[in-house]
């Protein structure tokens, strides 16, 4: 059976159990259980390969031990046994010797996980479709991979869960431009389901990975943060789908938590690459973390003074920000004032509203800024929607080849070749300053649409109305006339 046939047989088996509603529990329920059967199937292959190696997860909770039988535990039994043993178990899991890190991951992906579903045997029915996986066949988990990163796809229509993805175009487009090289550290501070890191991890693979010190490099190099819990565990096992043995480099915290000022030397980064959670607020008290100037609830606001700091010199980062970043005032404008002062914000990529639909229909835009050098000028591209489309949607998403025009124009590693056309400009910083740094500079080349003259337009608006209170006048004495009969 193909993985894309295994996957949609376990989503239509939970379908049936009344415990499962929508989605994202779908993928949540589906996601704990892929975990335990990649991590036991590790597991028993590290127990071959490395003398003395045990598994952390005691043997009784181990998936070979109560899962691998087909005709094991099944119904009420096995509902116990998730429920009062195994969950319970996991998320105190001590984090002690050799393997703390990997116990601390396990512990992690079931600190807040749940089980779902409500009748044993659906759960069996399930439990016997995965374990039909070998997932240390290479092939066979790159072909879940690929259908994993579909699943998360559907998370852009399951409610507020949509926060959690940015379109793999986008990401994979943000990638090959930041080019990051293995023996480079990249950070994600808000990682969401991991789309970052494993476009990061492809591209590295593809273009710089040629020996296990290769590969070794690329995985000591990689950073990342996720505060809620769900994007946490869908991060942590999309990296064992792309074969990163270790991802405790995953954490499960707030970025934002830790004080501004304490973040040193030893936290600076060659590479930031993320999309900052925006629209929302912090909690209480997390503006205070940051400096008098730069406080504010507003989310992206604070991502983007973290950034600024956490890069080293020569550092660069490619950023997801909203419209609001750029024309915002107040701590907004101070912050792009400091974004200017200590790195060259070479490119603004303008995306149309309907990138991040359904989850989000507001103008977004792509920052990509080196630390070190101040902005002389910024280049802006404005991405349009293919001809003969009006917006993106679920069933038209963006692609990949859609933001080929851009990937021509950008001009190589130096960016030297640019030129301006009808989709790209340059802005120089004595004119963002005239502004007082409002970035929000619109295409020059577009010729803005023809509404008519001013004065026209209201005198038509003022005959319209009086025409509108004559008819309402004739309607009132049409029904009172007919009331009076």
């Amino acid at each position: 059976m193909s993985a894309r046939t295994t996957v949609k047989s376990i989503q239509d088996i939970m379908r049936q159990d009344v415990g499962v509603d929508g989605d994202a529990q779908r993928l949540s329920q589906l996601c704990w259980m892929f975990f335990l059967k990649i991590i036991d199937d590790q597991d028993q292959e590290l127990e071959v390969m490395r003398d003395g190696y045990r598994s952390p997860i005691p043997e009784r909770l181990q998936w070979r031990t109560w899962a691998a039988d087909p005709e094991g535990m099944t119904g009420e039994e096995l509902l116990g046994f998730i429920n009062a043993d195994l969950f319970p178990s996991l998320k105190e899991l001590p984090a002690i010797g050799a393997n703390a890190n990997r116990a601390r991951v396990v512990r992690g992906v079931f600190e807040d996980a749940y089980n779902y579903m409500k009748s044993g045997q659906l759960l069996r029915q399930v439990i016997n479709k995965i374990s039909g996986v070998d997932f240390n066949d290479l092939a066979e988990r790159k072909h879940f991979g690929d259908i994993y990163e579909q699943l998360l796809n559907d998370l852009q229509s399951a409610g507020n869960a949509g926060e959690y993805y940015t379109p793999r175009a986008i990401t994979a487009f943000m990638a090959e431009r930041i080019d990051p090289k293995p023996g480079e550290i990249l950070f994600d501070p808000a990682c969401g389901t991991g789309g970052f890191l494993t476009c990061a991890i492809r591209h590295m693979r593809e273009h710089y990975v040629k020996r296990p010190e290769d590969e070794q490099d690329l995985r000591s190099g990689l950073r990342a943060v996720e505060k809620k819990q769900l994007p946490h565990m869908l991060c942590v096992t999309n990296m064992l789908l792309h074969g990163i043995e270790d991802p405790s480099f995953v954490r499960h915290d707030n970025t934002l938590a830790q004080p501004y000022i304490s973040y040193g030397q030893r936290d600076r980064v060659d590479i930031v690459l993320t999309n900052p959670p925006f629209g929302g607020k912090e909690e209480d008290g997390i503006e205070s973390n940051f400096p008098a100037h730069f406080r504010t609830k507003e989310t992206a606001d604070l991502f983007l003074a973290l950034f600024i700091r956490l890069l080293k010199p020569g550092g660069r980062a490619a950023v997801v920000l909203p419209d609001g970043s750029l024309f915002g005032e107040g701590v907004k404008t101070r912050l792009k004032e400091h974004l200017l002062e200590e790195c060259n914000l070479h490119t603004i990529v303008r995306l149309p509203n309907s990138v991040f639909k359904p989850y989000a229909s507001i103008g977004t835009n792509l920052l990509f800024f080196e630390k070190g050098e101040p902005t002389q000028a910024v280049w802006f591209y404005e991405h349009r929607v293919p001809e003969g489309q009006k917006a993106y949607s679920m069933t038209k998403p963006i692609r990949v080849e859609h933001l080929q025009g851009c990937v021509d124009w950008w001009g190589g590693p130096e960016r030297r070749d640019r030129e301006q056309t009808e989709q790209a400009w340059q802005v120089s910083l004595d004119e963002i300053k005239a502004r007082n740094y409002n970035l929000d500079f619109k295409n020059p080349h577009t010729v803005a649409d023809d509404h008519g003259d001013p004065e026209e337009l209201l005198a038509k608006l003022d005959a319209d109305e009086q025409q509108a209170a004559t008819l309402r006048e004739q309607l009132k004495g049409i029904l009172a006339e007919a009331l009076l009969r």
